[in-house]
């Protein structure tokens, strides 16, 4: 068994495309018409062709969402929420810091399937240590083990 994708079924394929393209710089590497293979696995399907292979109607799904949501990470976290500034997004919440130190935005896309954009854990990691924070004091903010840490720094040498 290998895992192979996510599939969003969307309204408006061109609408999708545009705005994963623009916002999360994806490309197509795939394009069946009413099937289209971005980047890092994300597959987007029309409703109405999703919902033929499944012998419903597009209606019949209600289309709620917010149930899930896309996770996708950031090495310049900072650049990517300035790029967010005079698009039409709708954001669940503004930028926010988890416990962990991680920062994370969380935002829909044109279908209302919620995105989360978060610094990489590395470089949560680099900023406390850049911060003057020991890899034991870092490991213990992050409650990542110390050899993780370590780990990471050995990345950076």
């Amino acid at each position: 068994m290998i895992y192979r994708s996510t599939l969003l079924a969307v309204a408006d394929m061109a609408r999708s495309v545009a705005f994963y393209q623009a916002v999360l710089g994806l490309e197509v590497i795939q394009d069946f018409g009413a099937n289209k293979t971005l980047t890092g696995g994300i597959c987007l399907q029309t409703r109405e062709s999703w919902a033929k292979l499944l012998d419903k109607a597009p209606e019949d799904f209600g289309w709620r969402g917010n149930v899930s949501e896309l996770y996708f990470e950031e090495e310049d976290f900072d650049a990517f929420v300035r790029g967010l500034s005079g698009r039409e997004i709708c954001l669940v919440h503004p930028v926010r810091e988890h416990p962990w130190g991680q920062r994370v935005v969380r935002f829909y896309d044109p279908d209302g399937h919620m995105i989360e954009v978060g610094e990489s854990l590395e470089t949560v990691c680099r900023r406390f240590l850049a911060g003057g924070m020991t890899p034991e004091q870092t490991a213990r903010r992050m409650d990542v083990p110390v050899s993780e840490i370590r780990a990471w720094m050995a990345k950076e040498a």
